[in-house]
């Protein structure tokens, strides 16, 4: 949308947005103003390749600053390409990632698309099929009085590829971990056995530890997607462990890259995904039931270092390639909390946004 746009001055582009948190870790959907995104690809995961090949601009101009922060995720809103979906959906981090599903973003969107009737919502709950570069993901939206009060969805299936593996890392020396799939690939440590106490007040050593644990697992240890050979990379680090409150099972804290990954742990930023992660919660379900720790169906509730909840359960079993996996249900809150229109002028002198290397990590 170029033009001249009253209150904008001469707008090179202009995008609208609603901004949503979903347990307070942002997802902003991206809605008008892409009609130009004329992506190719005849499933949605080869839309996410296109889309990071010829359209990355959309990821710099709205997740870099000025209009983004590391912390930041972007859902784009495309047609489907399967008829059972009732919508797709490319997820975009910052860093650059365009990671094949993402569970609070998967609330963000659902709650954005029903309270803004975008989708029409049927109360008591209504019933969405969504889908995303990994698969079509089923989704329950429990509505109230024209807001979505609770989104649930069967993610896609999750396996451990390393149980009680102990890998080098720089500065933490010999760590146990765990690596599992849940939507994308994490390396998983106990912080009770490492000395942290999961508390916000403790970020910078939760966030330090975990890209050390992060960069050194990528050095040690291999993944691949046995069903899709171009997701073989480990992209975040967890650490977990015992509650702050008796009635959730765990805290955890997922921890995200803001730029590029170094060998060098030192040079490394991160931030800490503020919601309990529902990819990550996957994950540590298909720990827990490939070590025989939970049983199917039993509730896992687990805990952010803000103290918001995603209730997570193992509902089936299977296998994806030679791994044994299981289909996690994951339930969580979202809330909408802005509504904007994003803006390029013409004499802007940072179109594509900037990075400083007090805040970001070595960018691309």
């Amino acid at each position: 949308m170029a033009g001249n746009a009253k209150g904008y001055g001469p707008a090179a582009l202009m995008i609208e947005a609603v901004d949503a948190h979903a347990e307070g870790e942002p997802g902003r959907l991206v809605f008008g103003g892409t009609g130009r995104l004329a992506v190719p690809g005849a499933t949605m995961f080869e839309k996410k390749m296109n889309m990071e090949r010829d359209f990355d601009w959309l990821r710099l101009f709205m997740l870099k600053e000025p209009r983004g922060l590391p912390s930041t995720c972007m859902n784009v809103i495309l047609p489907t390409t399967d008829p059972r979906a009732d919508f797709g959906v490319v997820i975009i981090e910052q860093t650059p990632y365009y990671p094949p599903m993402s569970g609070s973003n998967t609330m963000c969107i659902v709650t954005v698309m029903l309270e803004t009737g975008r989708l029409p919502m049927v109360e008591p709950q209504t019933h969405l099929v969504m889908e995303t570069p990994a698969g079509l993901v089923e989704v329950t939206a429990d509505c109230h009085n024209g807001r979505v009060t609770r989104v649930t969805f069967d993610n896609v299936p999750s396996f451990a590829t390393h149980l009680d593996v102990k890998i080098d890392v720089p500065g933490l020396g010999e760590v146990m971990v765990d690596v599992a799939y849940g939507g994308m690939f994490y390396v998983m440590a106990n912080a009770d056995e490492l000395g942290i106490d999961l508390v916000p007040e403790n970020g910078d050593t939760i966030a330090t530890a975990g890209e050390r644990i992060k960069a050194a697992a990528r050095d040690q240890l291999q993944v691949v997607h046995p069903l899709n050979p171009e997701i073989n990379v480990i992209e975040n680090g967890i650490l977990y462990g015992a509650p702050k409150d008796p009635a959730n099972s765990a805290r955890n804290a997922v921890i995200v890259s803001t730029g590029a990954i170094s060998s060098d742990p030192e040079i490394n930023r991160a931030s800490i995904d503020r919601s309990p992660c529902g990819t990550g919660t996957s994950a540590r379900l298909a720990v827990l039931r490939a070590k025989g720790q939970i049983e199917p169906r039993a509730e896992f509730r687990n805990e952010s270092l803000l103290g918001g909840i995603f209730t997570g359960t193992v509902v089936s079993e299977s296998e994806v390639g030679d791994y044994a996996a299981i289909v996690p249900r994951i339930s969580g809150r979202a809330w909408i909390s802005g509504y904007a229109t994003y803006v390029c002028q013409n004499d802007d002198p940072y179109p594509l946004g900037f990075t400083v290397g007090d805040i970001w990590a070595p960018q691309e």
